[in-house]
């Protein structure tokens, strides 16, 4: 499902590099979730609350996985509990195990990829279309993950192409972007993350496109390091990406693009990540693999 229509947060007048955070929900006799809870997880109910722009929590399996272990993890995962009606999650996983995740995960949980190709169907040994994955199921894809530009050597107008062939092909997408240790130390952020990793996507989309486009800002030396952007850090970038959207795209995209974070995101402080105004959700590593994926980090989310 794309971002229009999504849950809405009334913006500041200026959107700035340290908006507040979320004001809390107002109590009421019974919450939304409290009703969820007491009808339990039916589809029909689920889709009765109707939230403007909805979290996007999504995971990133990487390259793990065995036959035996994805079937243990699917069942983990099925048992884990309701998701908030709120939030969507996304389970972004090995293209091997595409085909065995989508027929037995829970049906209120999307199946993405982690990649595909920029170049769709033909003679093109051991790359994925965006075709192929839309056909086979998939909703979501991730573009541009930084250990795909680090390891593959992806440019950030490569990964520009494998999102319009990804939207072209009917997908949704999490794009990528991030700074590294040295960038951040040496004063680059705004260079790396906005002028080259969103500078890319200028001009290329549509706003109907921009709909069904995530960012997920991801402090790389922060992914699988233990290390975690403090809240404030985290806004602080985040902010900016939304600020770029204003003045590269237009506010009304900017209002409605899902900004997910995306450096070591767990049960332990997610509630934290999540409270800040311009922290739309996450894309999980290692957590994504463990109970905690919705039972610590999708319920986290607060009710608008």
């Amino acid at each position: 499902r794309g971002c229009a229509g999504l849950r809405s947060r009334a913006p500041p007048d200026r959107i700035s590099r340290t908006a507040s955070p979320r004001s809390p929900a107002p109590s009421r006799a019974m919450s939304t979730w409290g009703k969820y809870l007491a009808v339990g997880p039916d589809p029909a109910a689920v889709a009765s609350y109707k939230y403007p722009k909805k979290y996007l929590i999504g995971g990133n399996w990487k390259c793990n996985g065995t036959k035996a272990s994805v079937a243990k993890l699917v069942k983990t995962l099925n048992e884990a509990g309701p998701i908030p009606p709120w939030v969507e999650v996304v389970c972004c996983v090995p293209s091997i195990h595409i085909g065995t995740v989508l027929a037995t995960l829970r049906k209120d949980v999307a199946v993405g990829a982690q990649d595909c190709s920029a170049t769709g169907y033909g003679a093109y040994t051991g790359e994925l279309a965006a075709e192929m994955l839309k056909d086979f199921g998939v909703t979501w894809v991730i573009v541009g993950h930084s250990e795909r530009r680090t390891n593959q050597n992806e440019s950030s107008e490569l990964v520009a192409t494998k999102t319009k062939a990804a939207l072209d092909a009917g997908l949704s997408v999490m794009v990528c972007v991030g700074e590294t240790l040295e960038e951040r130390e040496a004063g680059k952020i705004d260079a790396v993350v906005l002028d080259d990793h969103m500078g890319a996507l200028k001009g290329k989309f549509t706003d109907a496109e921009w709909d069904k486009i995530a960012i997920a800002y991801e402090p790389v030396w922060a992914i699988g390091t233990g290390k975690t952007a403090t809240p404030e850090q985290a806004q602080e970038v985040h902010a900016s990406i939304r600020a770029w959207l204003v003045a590269n795209v237009s506010e009304s995209v900017a209002k409605k693009v899902r900004i997910q974070y995306g450096g070591s995101m767990k049960g332990a402080n997610a509630a934290g990540l999540l409270s800040k105004t311009d922290i739309d959700g996450g894309l999980i590593g290692g957590a994504s693999l463990k109970p905690e994926f919705i039972a610590g980090v999708a319920s986290a989310a607060p009710e608008p």
